[in-house]
């Protein structure tokens, strides 16, 4: 598989502008391509999250255009070279792009290189074969868990390391994917804060600051540094219980 993509934990840094300390990855990921299509329905004001992605990115001479004023996306996204996935609430977006019938063109199109795809936290869920590692409320219910499928494995965004400092009695992120573990053989990747993937056809790897952690069921989590490659992670299987 050709695909290209790149998946960002978070748009956001602390001390920083809006995607400001991935400007330079999404610059070299995007090569010569210089118009992006963005797709803004993991939240409820299409027209301000795309005004916020084209601020952003236009000191990069990037053109973006918000896919909801498409009157056809499907069609768009069949012919369009770069597909943006903004964050939000995980379930809205999977809703919104069943309803739009975008599922099979965008998985089709990144396999074959001929998309490329930037995902930020909901819009990373949704590389995964399925959302359930979300950290969102089911604030609407899609027909299915299944996304795009662009990995054989799943990513947690904005992975949260527990803290001992603070006094909080409900699950700590590590343990509500031991559970997920509990009922899912998949390989889990723990995005920081800070962190993205960036995929390269079967070349995968990790870049930012503050790396990741790797669960996978039976073992103790795994703790990956910025830099290193998972390009292996690319070849595990994907093994979902039918029961949900």
């Amino acid at each position: 598989m050709s695909s290209k993509l790149l998946l960002l934990s978070n748009s956001s840094a602390p001390g920083k502008g809006y995607l400001e300390h991935v400007l330079p990855a999404i610059d070299t990921f995007l090569g010569e391509e210089r118009t992006i299509y963005f797709a803004p329905y993991a939240l409820a004001d299409y027209d301000g999250y795309t005004a916020q992605v084209a601020k952003a990115l236009k000191p990069l001479g990037i053109s973006v255009i918000g896919l909801h004023t498409q009157q056809k996306p499907r069609e768009t996204l069949a012919s369009s070279a770069a597909l943006f996935v903004g964050g939000g609430n995980s379930f809205r977006l999977l809703k919104s792009l069943q309803e739009l019938d975008l599922i099979s063109v965008v998985r089709e199109r990144v396999a074959s290189g001929a998309l490329r795809y930037i995902g930020s936290s909901a819009g990373t869920n949704m590389a995964c074969p399925s959302l359930r590692t979300t950290n969102d409320m089911p604030i609407v219910q899609p027909t299915s868990f299944e996304s795009f499928g662009l990995i054989p494995f799943q990513i947690n965004p904005h992975y949260i390391d527990p803290d001992p400092r603070f006094i909080y009695m409900g699950e700590t992120r590590e343990q509500r994917l031991l559970q997920f573990l509990e009922e899912n053989d998949v390989v889990v990747l723990g995005l920081r804060e800070g962190t993205w993937l960036h995929r390269d056809g079967q070349r995968l790897q990790l870049h930012g600051e503050t790396g990741a952690r790797l669960f996978r069921r039976g073992q103790q989590p795994q703790e990956i540094e910025p830099n290193s490659d998972l390009s292996w992670l690319l070849d595990v299987p994907a093994h979902f219980d039918q029961r949900a």
